[in-house]
């Protein structure tokens, strides 16, 4: 079954190799897109229908009813903020629908607090083959980001 994957914020579509990590610039973790969201408070949403599996106040994970996972990470070496800036909407292990509310943080602060807030979104345990129509240029929270095969 074809998904389509959602962008989890408003700002910039960007490829992978953009983003300011060797690990997710180099697809080490999965093929995917990126984010480069707008400088303003913003509410991290589901890129797709299914499971909460993992919420961290930095990242989380959506698996689909068909096994599929994709992880959302809010800006580069965030998780070294331990959660400050961030606030959890939903709950990990909740069923939720693509577009759903799941964190809110403020790009701009992590930003002026010397940390990129460039956001990749990634297909886990994906081919980077099954990945494709990837957007570049500018998305809202909701629009389509990627297709996966």
């Amino acid at each position: 079954m074809d998904i389509y994957i959602s962008s989890p914020l408003t700002g910039t579509a960007i490829g992978l190799a953009e983003v300011p990590d060797p690990v997710f610039a180099g697809s080490m973790v999965g093929p995917g897109a990126a984010v480069d969201p707008e400088r303003a408070p913003q509410v991290a949403v589901a890129p797709i229908a299914g499971r909460l599996v993992k919420l961290k106040p930095h990242a989380f994970v959506v698996q689909s009813a068909d096994g599929r996972g994709v992880l959302v990470h809010l800006g580069i070496d965030t998780v070294n903020l331990e959660g400050r800036g961030f606030e959890l909407i939903a709950v990990e292990g909740e069923q939720l629908r693509a577009g759903q509310p799941i964190v809110t943080w403020n790009p701009a602060e992590v930003e002026a607090g010397g940390l990129s807030p460039v956001s990749p979104v990634i297909a886990l345990d994906a081919e980077s083959a099954a990945i494709d129509a990837i957007v570049n240029g500018a998305v809202a929270a909701g629009d389509e980001l990627f297709h996966w095969r």
